[in-house]
């Protein structure tokens, strides 16, 4: 890789938007704190050259909840005046994510694909598995990326997923980690990739991945707590990460904004047991 002129990003994560209307979830408007973490970003100093967001756009995956968000995001990537770029996640829906935000047939068909900027691949991966919360990067898809991967670009690549590779300090939520991170490992060995961006798991998570920098976002929407071992705790908080990419490296920012921090829902493991067993 050859020096570039640095690059700032910002990576959001978790919006669980629903249309206006809908009973919000635990309360919380997903619309409004996504378009509180724009306007955030809209104050900073120095105005980041794009947004990503990794997943679990909205909350109920309706086609009315993705019209609702692509108008949203329109309105908000015309005020910060960068383009805004989104993968799916396991609360998304790919058939009415297709018909309400890209305005396609609905089909089942993956949602994957890659955008360079000033010389930085970014690259924009499914872990979703239709009908289920766990995530997975299915043949396909891995042979796509190692096909991407083959030409190096200027800048390095930056892969961005929904479902972290890396542990947290909760041995939960662990379990909600990439189900064949191997997979990818062995996909990205040796090649331009100089960071890893995800969400899901709602707290900051910072590790290595083969030595890659991976680094797991807070959801704009709400936190998790990430020590909780016997329960998920839904926190009345919300964050982003800022992204830069830099000398050949990837350096993350987390970024906290203001919120209640209090717990509003507790949901224990004996409710996840029974809730599968119900399924």
């Amino acid at each position: 890789m050859i020096p570039m002129k640095p690059i700032m990003f910002a990576h959001l994560t978790d919006t669980h938007v629903n249309v206006p209307g809908k009973t919000p979830l635990f309360s919380i408007d997903g619309g409004a704190k996504l378009r509180a973490a724009f306007a955030d970003i809209g104050k900073l100093s120095d105005k980041p050259a794009f947004v990503v967001i990794s997943g679990d756009l909205t909350q109920d995956g309706d086609v009315e909840d993705y019209k609702f968000l692509r108008q949203l995001i329109e309105e908000e990537q015309a005020k910060l005046g960068v383009p805004v770029y989104v993968a799916l996640g396991n609360h998304d829906s790919r058939p009415f994510f297709r018909e309400g935000y890209l305005n396609e047939e609905p089909s089942e068909e993956s949602y994957h694909y890659s955008f360079t900027h000033q010389g930085l691949r970014v690259v924009m991966l499914n872990t979703q598995i239709p009908g289920k919360h766990d995530g997975r990067l299915d043949e396909e898809q891995l042979a796509w990326l190692r096909n991407e991967l083959e030409i190096p670009a200027p800048a390095g690549t930056v892969v961005v997923l929904h479902h972290p590779v890396v542990s947290t300090p909760s041995d939960l939520m662990d379990s909600h980690l990439l189900e064949n991170p191997e997979d990818l490992g062995q996909v990205i060995a040796g090649t331009d990739v100089i960071g890893l961006l995800s969400g899901h798991i709602h707290f900051n998570s910072i590790g290595l991945f083969h030595n890659i920098p991976s680094a797991a976002g807070t959801g704009v929407a709400f936190g998790l707590d990430p020590t909780s071992n016997d329960s998920m705790k839904f926190i009345d908080n919300s964050g982003y990460n800022l992204v830069l990419v830099k000398n050949g490296q990837m350096i993350v920012t987390p970024m906290a904004m203001p919120g209640e921090n209090k717990v509003v829902y507790e949901f224990t493991l004996e409710q996840m047991k029974e809730a599968i067993a119900n399924h």
